[in-house]
C-alpha cells in the first residue's frame, strides 16, 4: 500500500522532532514500522540522515539542557548510592574520608564539564568543589572529624542540589 507524502513527513518528524522510538513514531504515522524504517534508509541514501537530524535537534537548546541534566541526575543517583554504601560500611574514619573526596572529585569533574555545557549547572559545580576541598581539608587537618563531616554532608549536599540544581 501506497502512502502519501504527508504521513512520510509525519513519521520523520515524530522520529527527529519528538524523538519517538520507530515503532512509535510508525503508529503516530498511521504506517508500519517496517514502511518507516524503509524510509528511512532511503532518505539516509538521499542525503537525509534521520538519525543525525535527530542527534543534532537533541543537542540544540533545550534539548541539550535536557541531556546534560540527565547525566548530571543519573550520576548523581550513583554518587548517592556510594555514599549510602560508605554509611553502611565498616570504614576506619580516615579511610572513609579519602573515599568520600574521590568521589567528590569524581563528581566535580563531571559537573563542571556538564556546566561548561550548561552553564547553570556552574555554580552547582563551584558549591562541589568547595565541598571537596573541604573534604580534603578534614581529612589531612582534623581526621577524627570525618564521621562528623560525613554525617552532615549529605543532607546538606541535597540543600546545595535544591539551591543551585
Amino acid at each position: 500500500m501506497a502512502h502519501g507524502a504527508e504521513k512520510r513527513r509525519a513519521a520523520r518528524k515524530a522520529y527527529i522532532y519528538e524523538r519517538l522510538s520507530i515503532p512509535a513514531a510508525a503508529v503516530k504515522a498511521g504506517v508500519p514500522a517496517a514502511t518507516l524504517r524503509r524510509w528511512k534508509r532511503e532518505a539516509r541514501k538521499n542525503g537525509d540522515d534521520w538519525d543525525a537530524a535527530r542527534a543534532a535537534i537533541m543537542l540544540s537548546g533545550e534539548g541539550l539542557e535536557a541531556v546534560v541534566s540527565s547525566v548530571v541526575e543519573e550520576f548523581t543517583i550513583q554518587f548517592h548510592a556510594a555514599l549510602d554504601q560508605l554509611k553502611n560500611e565498616d570504614i576506619p574514619p580516615d579511610e572513609r574520608v579519602k573515599l568520600m573526596a574521590s568521589l567528590s572529585d569524581a563528581f566535580n569533574k563531571m559537573v563542571s564539564a556538564a556546566g561548561r555545557v550548561a552553564p547553570k549547572i556552574s555554580q552547582l559545580s563551584v558549591a562541589l568543589d568547595v565541598l571537596r576541598r573541604l573534604g580534603e581539608y578534614i581529612r589531612e587537618h582534623h581526621p577524627d572529624q570525618a564521621e562528623t563531616f560525613l554525617a552532615a554532608l549529605e543532607p546538606f549536599g541535597e540543600q546545595l542540589a535544591e539551591v543551585y540544581g
